[in-house]
């Protein structure tokens, strides 16, 4: 196994774990798409924080993909 796959499995944990940390909702429905509500909601503090970090290990995580093809 080569360093990209570590880094992509290490990431896939880190995204997991920060995607479950985000609640958005009261519900499961709400979950999933459903309340029919518009709820525009600025992040502030903390849940900016965990959204920025999760961007970032998307970004980390295409690149260990690409990386893996490429190498």
């Amino acid at each position: 196994m080569t360093i990209y796959n570590y880094i992509t499995m290490a990431t896939v944990v880190i995204l997991i774990t920060l995607i479950l940390i985000q609640t958005r909702g009261a519900t499961l429905g709400a979950g999933l798409g459903g309340g029919g509500e518009d709820i525009n909601i600025e992040r502030r503090g903390s849940e900016k924080t965990v959204h920025q970090i999760t961007i970032f290990f998307i970004f980390v995580f295409c690149a260990s993909l690409i990386m893996h093809v490429v190498a």
